[in-house]
C-alpha cells in the first residue's frame, strides 16, 4: 500500500466535518474533482469506504468513525512538527469544532470563545448549537472536538469537566397573580400553566425536577428555544423555568418578573465534554487553558 498523504487525510477530515465533497473542497481551496480523487484514493488504499452515501450527503460509517480521531491526530502532530522544526514561536493555526447547548451558545458564547479567539486569531472556530443530548452525541460522533453543555452527561467514552455555575429562575409576566404575593409557597403553584423546553434539553430536565416538588400543574406548550419561551411568558401563555442569563434583559425592561422560589433548587453546573480518544494537540490544549 502506498503511504497515505496528509492531503488525503485533510480531505477525509474535511468531508467528515462538512458532510460533502464540495464543501470540503471549498474549505481546503481545492477543486471538487481533486477532493473527490483524494477521497477515492484514500478509500482504495485502505480497502474499504469510510463514508455511507445518504441522500446526497456523506456520513461516516463505522470504519470512518474509527479512523477519524487518528486522522485528526496525525494532522495535528504534523502541524506541531512544523512549528517545532522552525525553532521559533509561531502562531497556532487550525480549526476547532465547538458544540454548545442552547443556553451556552445563545447567551454565554463570549465567555466560551472570546478569550481564545482574541489570543489565537489564526485558529478558525466552528460553533454548533443544539440541546445537551445532541451536543453529547456530536462529541461522541467526532462532529465536535469539544462540547459545552448545561446538563448532566454520563458516558464512558466522554470526559466531563465542570466549567461554571448557572441557575434557572421561575418566570411570569408582570401582571400574573403570583407576582402579587408577598411570599410564595409550593401550594400557590397548584394548577399553574407551564411552558417547557423540549425533551432532551437540560433545561427541561431541571424544570421537570422542580415541577415534581410542586403541586400538579398543566404543561400547555413545549418549545425548543429559550427565546421562544420568553415570548410565550410575555404573552401570558404560562409560567416557565428559564436560565437566569436568558431573562436578564426582559426583567430589566419590565416585560418578565422573576418569582422567588427559595424552596426549589434550580442550580446546575455547566460542563465541558471531551472524547477520551480525541488527541489533544496544541490547539485544543490552548483552548482548554482559556476555560
Amino acid at each position: 500500500m502506498h503511504p497515505i498523504s496528509p492531503r488525503q487525510l485533510e480531505v477525509f477530515v474535511a468531508v467528515a466535518t462538512t458532510g460533502s465533497v464540495r464543501a470540503a473542497a471549498d474549505r481546503l481551496f481545492l477543486s471538487q474533482p481533486a477532493a473527490s480523487m483524494a477521497l477515492a484514493e484514500l478509500e482504495r488504499q485502505i480497502g474499504s469506504p469510510v463514508f455511507a452515501r445518504e441522500r446526497g450527503r456523506l456520513r461516516l460509517n463505522d470504519r470512518g468513525r474509527d479512523l477519524l480521531p487518528l486522522a485528526r491526530e496525525l494532522l495535528e502532530r504534523h502541524a506541531e512538527f512544523g512549528r517545532r522544526a522552525q525553532g521559533t514561536i509561531t502562531e497556532l493555526a487550525g480549526e476547532i469544532g465547538v458544540g454548545a447547548s442552547n443556553t451556552v451558545g445563545n447567551y454565554l458564547v463570549g465567555d466560551l470563545l472570546g478569550v481564545f479567539a482574541a489570543a489565537h486569531p489564526e485558529v478558525s472556530l466552528r460553533l454548533g448549537v443544539a440541546n445537551t443530548a445532541r451536543i453529547a452525541q456530536g462529541v461522541l460522533d467526532h462532529d465536535f472536538d469539544i462540547g459545552c453543555v448545561e446538563g448532566p452527561v454520563a458516558h464512558p467514552a466522554l470526559e466531563v469537566r465542570p466549567w461554571k455555575e448557572d441557575r434557572l429562575v421561575v418566570c411570569a409576566r408582570p401582571e400574573h397573580p403570583l407576582t402579587r404575593k408577598k411570599r410564595l409557597r409550593r401550594e400557590d403553584f397548584t394548577g399553574e400553566r407551564w411552558v417547557l423546553r423540549e425533551r432532551g434539553s437540560a433545561t427541561r430536565a431541571l424544570s421537570e425536577r422542580a415541577l415534581a416538588e410542586l403541586p400538579e400543574g398543566n404543561i400547555v406548550l413545549e418549545l425548543d428555544q429559550s427565546e421562544a419561551i420568553k415570548q410565550a411568558v410575555i404573552a401570558g401563555l404560562g409560567i416557565a423555568c428559564l436560565p437566569d442569563v436568558a431573562v436578564g434583559d426582559a426583567v430589566r425592561a419590565g416585560r418578565i418578573a422573576v418569582l422567588p422560589t427559595p424552596f426549589l433548587d434550580l442550580r446546575r453546573t455547566l460542563s465541558v465534554l471531551l472524547h477520551r480518544q480525541r488527541y489533544r494537540g496544541a490547539v485544543l490544549e490552548a483552548f482548554l487553558a482559556t476555560l
